[in-house]
């Protein structure tokens, strides 16, 4: 079920929960890219630390089978 936050909202992706799933699936940063139709750059900002839109937030969830609550940055 995909719930938005809402239009232009973003979101803090956990690094670590987010390389952990990329570990379970045994996904690439180039195989997730390609899956979830998320750039392999914004993937990498992403990993970094920076924000993303809820868009490409649920796509990255999507991708992995997951919810975006399990990936989301506890704050």
């Amino acid at each position: 079920m995909l719930l938005f936050l809402g239009e232009g909202e973003t979101m803090r992706i956990d690094r670590k929960k987010l390389v952990i799933q990329m570990l379970e699936k045994e996904m690439t940063t180039v195989a997730l890219s390609e899956k979830s139709g998320v750039s392999r750059q914004t993937l990498c900002y992403i990993r970094n630390g920076k924000r993303c839109s809820d868009v490409t937030g649920y796509k990255i969830a999507h991708a992995l089978g997951v919810d975006v609550k399990d990936l989301i940055e506890e704050v």
